[in-house]
């Protein structure tokens, strides 16, 4: 679209290029990082200082009503917390795990640890809640010997308790409700209590030790193995974050940000991106008790309609979600658009067509297109690496390494795979020697797993776009390597709206096969009229075959040669399991896992002659 963007100060910054004989590019930004906080709750007292009364997060209460908490209040309870916290068995080598999801009360606790130099470790509430063998959960139990256990209510955690944490000694948190343990027989107290314990000294004893290399948390990502890693996050490398982040996002200096935001915490997005982005610039976070889920959406519908954000990151599936509702609801349109400066997305691949749609719905409300970002990073550099200007961003462009960064590009099957230098950058896995070192290459550099490929090798100063895993790229029994990434990327906006995610196969076969996680909302719109009662049906149904056959012949028409051309594909009527390690904590499929998992599946796609179930050019 044509249309001028709202102006808004994002500036990317010049690049220089060194090349080496070997074909290694050291690619760095000719901006040098400013200066960064010591911690982030420094950043925090600052805000209490500046502007005591300016609302720092809010959050729902049993009634619906927004309970706010400011900058100095903020303030009186992280100091609170942190005094109770040192009495307790938590310390640097028993850092605190919390095993529910967002909450004021939540953060309040997490930042009083960061104040006294203990870490945190947030998981993913699925760990608890939805696996029923816990074996990710004792595996990061085993890897941490947490000194604290935080749930926001005990009895839907308590099974899990029992059947991981080794140690009856270690004592529980209870945010809310009943604390009266059923199963369990450690020590369990109320959230409440802190509030009557005394402040102490020994606080601002053990703040004054904290820096730049004290451990803050440690986030656990999901490896190819589907066993969880725990990425050390120091203070350094998530103020260096902010940092690189004002340096690029300058606007946020202007103005205090206002955040609508449901992402988790145990993943770096939520948990250091965007709570960063409103304790570092002084902004307000209103938490979103809403998913991007078509049964809780409305939740973030409804917040949506009551408080205009001033940026907004979501999920693609979000965004796909949200422009479903701007485009039927004008009032909420117009609420959303009120005082919107910016969108970032995050965690997958954005379809053109939402972005189109996005873009198109910002005109209609605001006469100008609203800049969304796009970037590269991962948990274990904080998340930040790059940057796009606003004019590059598009899907799949990830633009030039943010102030402070180093890119090295090493020659790796055709293609460039990317690997970082910067003060960002973890140190290591938590108790991982092993891991650590096989992160990291000879000179230091993170190895990301990622391909980028230049938008245009004679004008590099455009930046780059992302060109898939390098992990996951595999070979045809031709010889032939296919770019899987690249080419999921491109199945997947083909196959809009129906489909969620999708696992290419073929390693050592004749040709590209892929099995079909579908997005079942979009599948049952084919059949208004026809509703069926189980996912078995529907993928039965010969209306959506006929509907994925056809999309099928029309991706096939652009595909150029064995690489790209998916010659068979077969709907999956079973979701994918956490307990089967095919979907990690931040949602995204783990290739490998589902391969493994789904090995008679398949055997289908391959199986001559051609079987019922799949769906063939």
């Amino acid at each position: 679209m044509n249309a001028e963007f709202h102006p808004i100060k994002v500036v990317t910054h010049p690049i220089t290029i060194e090349k080496r004989a070997d074909g290694v590019q050291i690619i760095s930004s000719q901006k040098a990082l400013d200066d960064y906080a010591r911690c982030w709750t420094d950043q925090l007292e600052y805000w209490a200082k500046k502007t005591p009364e300016q609302l720092f997060v809010a959050e729902r209460d049993d009634q619906g009503e927004w309970q706010k908490v400011t900058y100095a209040q903020a303030v009186t309870r992280v100091r609170k917390i942190a005094a109770w916290l040192l009495t307790q068995p938590v310390s640097v080598e028993r850092p605190i795990v919390f095993l529910c999801g967002n909450s004021v009360e939540h953060l309040m606790l997490a930042l009083a640890g960061m104040y006294v130099g203990i870490a945190h470790a947030p998981l993913s509430p699925a760990y608890s809640l939805i696996a029923t063998d816990y074996s990710k959960l004792q595996h990061i139990f085993d890897t941490l010997t947490p000194g604290l256990i935080v749930v926001d209510e005990l009895a839907p955690y308590e099974k899990a308790i029992q059947s991981v944490c080794q140690d009856t000694s270690t004592p529980v948190v209870v945010i809310k409700g009943d604390i009266t343990a059923q199963k369990i027989s450690n020590p369990t107290l109320s959230f409440e209590s802190f509030w009557d314990f005394p402040e102490a000294a020994t606080v601002d004893t053990h703040n004054a030790k904290v820096n730049g290399d004290t451990i803050a948390k440690i986030l656990f990502t999901s490896g190819t193995t589907g066993m969880p890693k725990g990425v050390m996050n120091t203070q350094r490398m998530i103020c260096a974050n902010q940092v690189m982040i004002h340096q690029v996002m300058q606007f946020l200096k202007d103005q205090p940000p206002v955040m609508v935001d449901w992402l988790p915490w145990n993943h770096t997005f939520g948990g250091n991106h965007n709570i960063g982005i409103a304790l570092y610039n002084g902004g307000s976070l209103y938490l979103d008790d809403g998913k991007p889920t078509e049964k809780l959406f409305a939740k973030t519908l409804k917040n949506l309609s009551e408080i205009s954000p001033t940026v907004y990151f979501n999920v693609p599936k979000g965004f796909e979600l949200l422009v479903k509702s701007l485009k039927a609801d004008s009032e909420l349109a117009e609420k959303f658009f009120a005082r919107l400066q910016f969108t970032f997305f995050a965690a997958a691949g954005l379809a053109q067509h939402i972005w189109d749609d996005l873009d198109a719905l910002a005109i209609q409300y605001t006469g100008k297109k609203i800049p969304m970002l796009t970037g590269l990073g991962c948990t274990e550099t904080a998340p930040s690496a790059t940057f796009a200007s606003v004019e590059e961003s598009t899907s799949g462009v990830i633009g030039v390494p943010a102030p402070g960064v180093s890119i090295k590009l090493v020659p790796n099957e055709g293609k460039l795979e990317a690997r970082v230098k910067a003060e960002t950058v973890m140190p290591g896995y938590w108790r991982q020697p092993e891991l650590t070192a096989k992160a990291f290459d000879e000179e230091g550099y993170y190895c990301l797993g990622d391909a980028i490929a230049y938008l245009d090798e004679n004008a590099p100063q455009r930046g780059f776009r992302f060109d898939g895993r390098v992990s996951e790229d595999f070979k045809l029994d031709s010889g032939t390597w296919v770019s899987a990434g690249t080419l999921r990327a491109k199945f997947i906006s083909a196959f809009a709206p129906f489909v969620q995610d999708v696992v290419l196969c073929g390693t050592n076969r004749g040709y590209i096969t892929a099995l079909i996680f579908p997005d079942w909302a979009h599948c049952q719109a084919i059949l208004p009229h026809d509703l069926v009662e189980t996912n078995e049906e529907l993928i039965a149904h010969s209306a959506v075959r006929d509907a994925f056959k056809q999309k099928l012949v029309e991706f096939t028409k652009n595909s150029t040669g064995s690489s790209t051309v998916v010659q068979r594909i077969l709907l999956q009527a079973v979701p994918p399991s956490i307990d089967a390690h095919e979907i990690t904590d931040k949602g995204s499929l783990n290739q490998r896992a589902v391969q493994a998992y789904r090995e008679d599946q398949i055997a289908l796609l391959y199986q001559e002659p051609l079987s019922d179930l799949v769906i063939s050019l």
